[in-house]
């Protein structure tokens, strides 16, 4: 399924590239979702990325953290791994649009693109099942999960208060924030295996 998402993505992302009419159906429009009900948009959004960095980067951490994420999936929720994960996803994508849509309802000008919302959610999955896991910050920095996670929180409020760059801050943080707590939506009892693993013992 992880491998299906990222083909998919890729696909249609590359399509996007050379025919503007793909963005321009797919992007995510607040005003358009909020006033015409098109409320597909915030789903296909993921489907579309601004430039080849923007899908490589996206495509890499989520097939990296997805991997074990489903593993994560797999050892406490067996065979609806699959099913919990591709909630998650479309859920995460779903959430982390919703506050943005408000903001921007009335914006005709704003758009965002990308799957960095679902990713960020898959991330921070990932960073509750093991929060002392080593990230790579730069693919080079080692950074334990957990320190990641409360930086990046902190910069995405910050930057989504600030508001000066054409970036969905506020995606992100939502986004990582549903991805954080969705395991205990599945099963609240997690809550003592993210506290165990938080005090190593």
């Amino acid at each position: 399924m992880l491998l299906l998402i990222i083909l998919l993505t890729s696909v249609i992302s590359v399509m996007a590239f050379s025919n503007a009419k793909i963005s321009e159906t797919l992007s995510l429009k607040p005003v358009l979702v909020y006033h015409n009900k098109q409320v597909y948009r915030a789903i296909t959004h993921s489907l579309i990325h601004a430039d080849w960095a923007h899908l490589l980067v996206n495509m890499f951490v989520l097939f990296s953290f997805g991997q074990a994420c489903l593993a994560y999936f797999n050892q406490f929720f067996g065979t609806a791994s699959n099913t919990y994960f591709i909630i998650l996803y479309i859920g995460s994508l779903i959430f982390s649009s919703l506050f943005s849509i408000y903001k921007h309802r009335n914006n005709p000008y704003y758009t965002a693109v990308g799957a960095s919302g679902a990713v960020m959610a898959v991330v921070f999955t990932s960073i509750f099942f093991d929060p002392w896991n080593m990230l790579y910050f730069f693919g080079i920095i080692p950074i334990p999960g957990i320190v990641f996670g409360f930086l990046y929180m902190g910069y995405s409020i910050y930057m989504g208060r600030k508001g000066n760059d054409n970036i969905g801050h506020d995606a992100h943080f939502f986004g990582a924030l549903f991805g954080f707590l969705y395991p205990l939506l599945l099963n609240a009892s997690l809550i003592h295996h993210f506290i165990d693993r938080l005090l190593m013992r």
